[in-house]
Parts: structure tokens; C-alpha cells; sequence
């Protein structure tokens, strides 16, 4: 499966610190491997426009959007608590 990040993601990726990008990086290969693997959390975050909700770590989170063999990384924001 392939990865791609729309440009909010990849802005929001290049902000972010090197810790989170690490793990961002980490959680997609898990993502990638294992769709509900524990650590990701994975939920559907809107039915209607079939976004996901994964989790990067504690206080950050990305959404995506599955098209075909391809992730698509719509963002990825701290953790609204």
C-alpha cells in the first residue's frame, strides 16, 4: 500500500518535532501492515466521508481517507481533548 499526504499533511509533518515525525512514521508502517494494530487505535472518524482516525501518540492524531491501494494522509493535528 502506498502513502500519500495532501499538503496540510505534509505542512503539518514538516512542523511537527522530529519525536513526532518519528512516530508518525512508525505508526504508518504499522498501519500498513496491520490496519488494527492496538497501538493505532484506528476508528472511523466520519462515516459519511469514510475518514479514519489513527493515532500518532498520546496528544497527536492523523485522519486519512482509503482509495484504492493508496493511504491518503489528510492531516495530522494534536489530539482534540
Amino acid at each position: 500500500m502506498k502513502r500519500q499526504l495532501t499538503a496540510a499533511a505534509a505542512k503539518n509533518y514538516a512542523e511537527a518535532p522530529a519525536s513526532v515525525q518519528k512516530a508518525f512514521d512508525k505508526q504508518v508502517k504499522l498501519l500498513v501492515e496491520n490496519f488494527r494494530h492496538p497501538s493505532l487505535r484506528t476508528k472511523k472518524y466520519d462515516e459519511s466521508r469514510n475518514i479514519w482516525q489513527a493515532r500518532v501518540n498520546r496528544d497527536r492524531r492523523f485522519y486519512f481517507l482509503i482509495t484504492g491501494d493508496t493511504l491518503l494522509i489528510l492531516n495530522i493535528i494534536p489530539h482534540p481533548k
